[in-house]
């Protein structure tokens, strides 16, 4: 199979894309990697928070100084559930997969707290399970996305954690919403078909100091309404911001929910290649 990627013209070395699942199938624990399940991120006394605010922790027990991922599942934010996706199991990495409240449970911010408070508990914590806390990259798909760049673009979510956003190594958005997210349009009675850009957009936080952004969507006529062109427009305007690391990619032939297994071989590659430019002293 032949999987074209659209990539915006952006100066940075080219990267390998494989399309490859590559680790298939399999028992949740392998040798070399343990998972640790249902970790309390908060410890509020409200009963909803402490039965969704856990996360799994997946790392190698070999090894020490390791990257990690913090990976959030999408749903649209009313739906779905945390768990580690099989093509970034046995990669000599750490994935800290995220449970958040949910509409209509919940209203906005509340699930974009809770995303702040998970990758704050990442940087706290990880360092007793071997990883190191200057190599955490944060994604995830769809809401998953619309989360990661939330938190990562609007540094006030993990300010309240004292945990300054640029700290981030990399931000790795799946077909994120870039505008305000249907969910909180809906929750404020606004269509889902009008766009807006508020303090709940991505867009509106575009700022040229934010950690390293790669925007990864599926093919623009297989899409959500819009979804490439929200993430093309973010793109552009960090960009425009003088923003050094900012890249698109649009996966050809790929719908929303299909983009997500290739999208993984590019998060990989570019923790590889921020890997290698660090082991190399150069600047990133």
């Amino acid at each position: 199979m032949n999987l074209l990627i659209r990539r915006s013209r952006v100066s940075v070395a080219p990267l390998l894309v494989a399309l490859s699942v590559l680790h298939a199938g399999g028992a949740e624990l392998t040798r070399g990697y343990t998972l640790e399940k249902d970790i309390p991120y908060r410890t509020d006394a409200d009963s909803y928070q402490q039965e969704r605010c856990r996360l799994d922790v997946y790392h190698p027990t070999n090894r020490t100084g390791f990257a990690t991922v913090v990976w959030f599942h999408g749903g649209g934010l009313r739906g779905g559930r945390k768990s580690v996706p099989t093509q970034l199991k046995e990669q000599g990495l750490a994935v800290i997969a995220v449970n958040y409240r949910l509409f209509p449970k919940v209203k906005a911010p509340a699930y974009i707290e809770d995303a702040a408070a998970a990758v704050a508990w990442t940087f706290k914590n990880i360092k007793r399970f071997g990883g190191d806390p200057d190599l955490i990259f944060v994604s995830g798909h769809s809401a998953g996305g619309y989360l990661t760049s939330m938190i990562g673009l609007d540094k006030s979510y993990l300010g309240r954690h004292d945990i300054d956003a640029d700290r981030i190594a990399g931000l790795i958005p799946f077909s994120g919403h870039t505008i305000t997210h249907f969910t909180p349009r809906e929750e404020a009675g606004i269509p889902g078909e009008q766009p807006i850009i508020d303090k709940l957009a991505p867009l509106y936080h575009v700022r040229p100091d934010a950690p390293p952004l790669v925007l990864i969507t599926g093919d623009r006529e297989l899409e959500m309404l819009g979804r490439y062109e929200e993430n093309a427009y973010l793109w552009r305007m960090m960009k425009v911001a003088k923003h050094k690391s900012t890249e698109l990619y649009e996966l050809q032939g790929f719908n929303h929910g299909g983009m997500a297994a290739p999208a993984h071989s590019i998060l990989l590659n570019h923790i590889k290649a921020f890997l290698k430019t660090r082991s190399s002293g150069k600047p990133e």
